[in-house]
């Protein structure tokens, strides 16, 4: 089941106590429309994610409840280069002031530990959804579908951002990103272990010693880099009105991100249950989830990114290693105290050498991924995407459609245009319309997931897909942008066409918004 955002948080844990009054004077003085004079002012913590502590400020007086999100450090001694608050605020903001990418807006980053004792920044509060287990118990399958799909795209919009034009471009080498995050979490590994802490590992550097000499050779320039989330989770994600969770963002080979995003089809590390699980490949997808490959052919085609069969047991088994360094940082700051998860962070030590032997054991594996997308998905050939069959059906239904009813009646259509009875509708227009229902021609610019939305307002929240039959595709075909940019190209041969197939401006956009609404 999802977790609504409201239902995330609790009591403040003891070793993260905040002094409120400081904390008030500081979000008056320094978040615009903050209540001066409110008679509720509460702080509670989020308990979902296990490292920079969060917690949800609710503040106003009666019935005028504002609500704001706080991101801090975590008390205590911190590995260097953690826990950068600092970072995370940068990038939301230019992202937030310079893009489209659905993130929260932020308000202010406060840099004095005098204040609350580490540095902190004040964001917007998003209630929504978040799927803590990604194999979306609850959720009928046609929503999961729609989730998983979205999340692909939500990826694929986060990695096509210009970061020169929004002012990011010194935010990270893109040079040598796999090599240096190697190093990097290596050092985090040895850091959290040994000498009077949890043991280390053998297996670990034997899995360092592999990743070293398998490194992607694209990843030595830099060239096709851009920006990395660096935990981007199905649990980090919201149907998608915010990507979440910012604190290992930086610049570097994407691939990355698609990899550890990618990580429930190959093994559950779901932080609140006690021991890892099976990944979807041994477990069975659970009814509605797309295929790996599915969900990699989605990115790709939404992205232009190249199906990476070639180097995917590196990206998978990288994804894996920085988990088990992650993990055991926790269990590190678990022993010592300050682990924002608390007591959940109590089996992080077991999980992290259960990480590195899945690691090997993927590296193993003969095969890990299809040579080519899965049959229906765009393919790439000469560094440009082809139509799918699906898609490549509709094309020539549409062009048949167009050359057997929209270009004879085009003189017609003109006439009446600059004719007195301009504003009327010539009748065969109407005919036309209700002749592309019946050919499953009709809101072809829908999106998946707008789709699925639009079904459960119309039937009251029942689960109802839509069927083979062409007059049940009044919601469209369930294209992606590439798919449905095919479609356009046709359509804009004729100024009759869009309208025709109720794909014209303004009116989808108009459409769109009604829809999310």
């Amino acid at each position: 089941m999802a977790s609504r955002t409201s239902d995330l948080h609790g009591r403040v844990d003891p070793a993260h106590q905040l002094d409120h009054a400081a904390l008030f004077r500081y979000a008056a003085a320094n978040v615009p429309g903050f209540p001066h004079s409110p008679s509720t002012f509460s702080i509670s913590q989020f308990g979902h994610g296990q490292s920079n502590p969060t917690f949800l400020i609710a503040v106003g007086s009666g019935n005028s409840l504002k609500r704001y999100v706080l991101r801090k450090k975590p008390p205590g001694k911190l590995l260097q280069s953690a826990h950068a608050v600092e970072r995370e605020y940068q990038v939301l903001k230019a992202l937030g002031d310079h893009t489209l990418v659905p993130v929260p807006k932020v308000f202010c980053l406060c840099t004095d530990p005098s204040v609350i004792g580490t540095a902190f920044y004040i964001m917007e509060y998003l209630e929504g959804r978040i799927f803590i287990d990604p194999s979306l118990p609850g959720i009928a399958p046609q929503q999961r579908r729609a989730i998983y799909i979205a999340t692909a795209r939500a990826l694929a919009a986060l990695h096509a951002t210009d970061v020169d034009a929004i002012g990011l471009e010194k935010y990270g080498r893109k040079d040598n990103y796999c090599k240096r995050q190697i190093e990097r979490w290596a050092k985090q590994y040895i850091a959290s272990t040994g000498e009077g802490k949890p043991a280390r590992n053998p297996k670990m550097f034997e899995l360092i010693d592999w990743l070293r000499q398998n490194i992607p050779s694209q990843d030595s320039s830099g060239a096709a880099a851009g920006i990395v989330h660096g935990d981007f989770r199905i649990d980090n994600v919201d149907r998608v009105i915010g990507i979440l969770d910012w604190e290992l963002s930086t610049l570097g080979n994407q691939m990355c991100d698609v990899a550890y995003s990618c990580l429930p089809y190959i093994m559950d590390i779901s932080f609140d249950k006690p021991s890892l699980g099976q990944g979807f490949e041994l477990s069975g997808i659970p009814e509605g989830i797309p295929s790996l490959a599915e969900f990699l052919a989605e990115y790709c085609s939404t992205s232009g990114k190249p199906w990476p069969a070639s180097q995917w047991k590196f990206y998978v088994a990288f994804s894996l290693f920085r988990a088990a360094s992650i993990y055991a940082g926790i269990y590190s700051r678990w022993l010592m105290g300050n682990a924002s998860g608390g007591e959940r962070a109590r089996h992080a030590g077991e999980k992290t050498n259960a990480l590195i032997d899945r690691a090997r054991a993927f590296i193993d594996r003969e095969s890990v991924l299809p040579e080519h997308p899965p049959d229906g998905s765009p393919s790439l050939e000469n560094g440009k995407f082809g139509p799918s069959g699906k898609v490549l059906e509709l094309i020539n239904k549409l062009t048949k459609f167009m050359e057997d009813h929209i270009y004879p009646m085009e003189n017609e259509f003109y006439e009446l245009a600059q004719s007195n009875s301009r504003w009327t509708i010539h009748p065969e227009e109407e005919r036309l319309k209700e002749l592309a229902k019946k050919e499953g021609l009709w809101n072809l610019w829908i999106p998946f997931d707008s789709a699925v939305r639009a079904r459960e307002l119309i039937f009251d929240g029942k689960v109802h897909a839509a069927s083979s039959d062409p007059s049940d595709l009044l919601l469209g075909a369930g294209l992606s942008n590439l798919e449905y940019g095919f479609l356009c190209e046709i359509m804009g041969r004729s100024v009759w066409a869009p309208q025709i197939f109720n794909c014209g401006a303004p009116d989808t956009g108009n459409m769109e918004v009604l829809n999310d609404s």
